[in-house]
């Protein structure tokens, strides 16, 4: 579990977030009011409650911001390495496994994740980590590392676009095998060249979100 289990799966709908979404053609990708009223439109018309999608997309959307962009096609950075849950402001995140807090920081970067929490996992001998992107200020509140939690249990609330990078209120969740020497961050987005590293060491998020 990673959003509230109260929402049922029929309520999930994906979303393509890609260079190809002509959709993303008819409104100011770079406004985030704008972003939230094609989310709010599509999760109607989906009669949906969570919109979801985006490992491994190539996007332009990164370009509004200096943090990503680059003019050289093979190192900016546009790959989108984690899943995009989007949903209201406030919601509730738990953690999907029995976990410690690695670490968390507010990053703080136009175009960024905002305030972010990473837990560590431990299953038999393996070690993993989860990253939440775009969360509340008040979910840093009183956290400490080492921290730990049930399977099940909130360790969240996410944020809105005046905290949370400058987006529609969204969860960015990633899978991180090796953190190395990362601290309340790592990369969410990669390049072209860095693209075999990046998906070799940040699985597919769907392995626990199972949708």
């Amino acid at each position: 579990m990673v959003l509230d289990a109260s929402i049922p799966l029929p309520a999930y709908v994906p979303i393509k977030l890609s260079q190809d979404n002509l959709d993303l053609q008819e409104f100011d990708v770079a406004s985030s009011s704008a972003w939230q009223d094609y989310m709010t439109t599509y999760l109607q018309k989906h009669h949906a409650k969570v919109a979801y999608g985006g490992y491994a997309e190539v996007r332009n959307i990164y370009k509004r911001s200096k943090h990503f962009n680059n003019l050289d096609v093979d190192t900016e950075r546009n790959i989108h390495l984690g899943v995009d849950l989007w949903l209201d402001a406030g919601s509730e995140i738990f953690t999907p496994l029995d976990a410690e807090v690695h670490s968390f920081k507010n990053n703080q970067n136009f175009g960024d994740y905002g305030p972010t929490i990473i837990l560590k996992h431990t299953i038999e001998t393996v070690e993993f980590y989860t990253l939440y992107g775009h969360l509340s200020l008040e979910s840093l509140v009183n956290l400490q590392i080492g921290q730990c939690f049930k399977a099940g249990d909130k360790i969240a609330t996410l944020g809105d676009a005046s905290v949370n990078g400058d987006y529609a209120p969204h969860l960015h969740f990633q899978i991180i095998r090796d953190i190395q020497n990362f601290y309340g961050d790592y990369p969410g987005v990669c390049s072209k060249n860095d693209l075999d590293k990046f998906l070799q060491n940040c699985p597919d998020p769907n392995l626990l979100l199972k949708l």
